[in-house]
């Protein structure tokens, strides 16, 4: 049934001789020569029935002894896997297919920011003229709607470049090397804005294998928005961890305005924001997600309104493998 051909067409004949494509004869060839040898093998066969279909089979021999323990022939058991097969050049191809579009995506994301922030540059020198140029001409509100269009610039500059972000995260091979968090952080906390009123409390940290790129991503975006949402006269945020052997799970705590429960899994999608607030773009979270996948990682929160939230996630002490 499986090779369309007859009982009586196929005994005496040898079925490397009817049914294999391309190297199939060679394979069998191999594998009768294993069976005398004593050995047992599964390996799969392109081959063509009666009919011309074209179909693959796995077959699986093994030596058929007599009572001296001598091989006195082969035992094979032919399974046809033809559709599993296609399943998997349909893969196959959706992934090439795939791959390319990714390619074609993040060249399309390189091209429209560029065409993008050249205008926006220009802009913000135009207005920068106007307002040096024509100060004594401009009364408070007009200088106040020229600040606007810059600071709206600023913010859209911000978002092509958390968009390029997002676009490459996970493109190429992590970098792997220890990277030490207690510098990290410290870096961190040197080059972003925090107010007075916000400290900083700081677990000593592990020395990780990663990317500190990438790391500084991750642990900046979540710290910059602990800082944003924190409406407290005395804000702190905390930094801590723990290990739980094959991986780093870590926290960041703050007692600022807190979320609620229902926006727990939309926060982590791209221009998903809880409030419009002008400092925040919408993607520094979906970047956070992307990058903790990356690592074989998981991250969720717990927080209470009023009182402040908690970041957890967790990075692979191997992100290659992971990855």
């Amino acid at each position: 049934e499986m090779s369309g051909y007859k009982e009586e067409e196929l005994l005496g004949k040898k079925s490397r001789e009817i049914y294999p494509l391309e190297d199939g004869s060679e394979i069998i060839a191999k594998e009768h020569e294993k069976r005398r040898r004593g050995e047992s093998n599964s390996y799969e066969l392109k081959v063509k029935t009666k009919q011309g279909d074209i179909r693959y089979w796995l077959i699986s021999g093994a030596p058929n002894f007599n009572l001296n323990g001598d091989v006195v022939g082969s035992i094979g058991v032919h399974l046809d896997i033809t559709e599993l097969k296609e399943l998997e050049f349909q893969k196959e191809k959706l992934l090439i297919k795939l791959e390319k579009s990714n390619d074609e995506l993040q060249e399309y994301a390189h091209i429209v920011s560029h065409d993008l922030k050249s205008p926006l540059r220009s802009i913000d020198s135009l207005t920068a003229w106007l307002k040096e140029d024509y100060s004594a001409t401009f009364d408070a509100n007009g200088i106040k709607t020229l600040q606007l269009i810059r600071n709206n610039v600023e913010k859209m500059d911000t978002l092509i470049n958390g968009i390029l972000e997002y676009s490459t995260i996970g493109k190429n091979r992590l970098e792997i090397y220890n990277v030490n968090l207690n510098l990290l952080i410290k870096t961190i906390t040197s080059t972003i804005q925090i107010p007075k009123h916000i400290n900083i409390s700081l677990q000593e940290l592990p020395t990780i294998k990663g990317d500190k790129y990438r790391l500084q991503q991750l642990f900046q975006n979540l710290i910059t928005n602990a800082i944003i949402y924190n409406n407290k006269k005395k804000g702190l945020i905390t930094i801590g961890y723990k290990d739980l052997g094959e991986y780093w799970e870590f926290y960041i705590k703050d007692n600022g305005k807190g979320i609620e429960e229902n926006y727990f899994g939309k926060i982590f999608r791209t221009f998903e924001k809880l409030e419009n607030n002008p400092q925040s773009t919408g993607i520094g979270l979906s970047i956070v997600k992307k990058i903790v996948d990356l690592y074989g990682g998981t991250i969720w929160l717990t927080s209470k309104i009023n009182e402040g939230t908690t970041f957890y996630f967790t990075l692979n002490k191997n992100p290659n493998g992971a990855a």
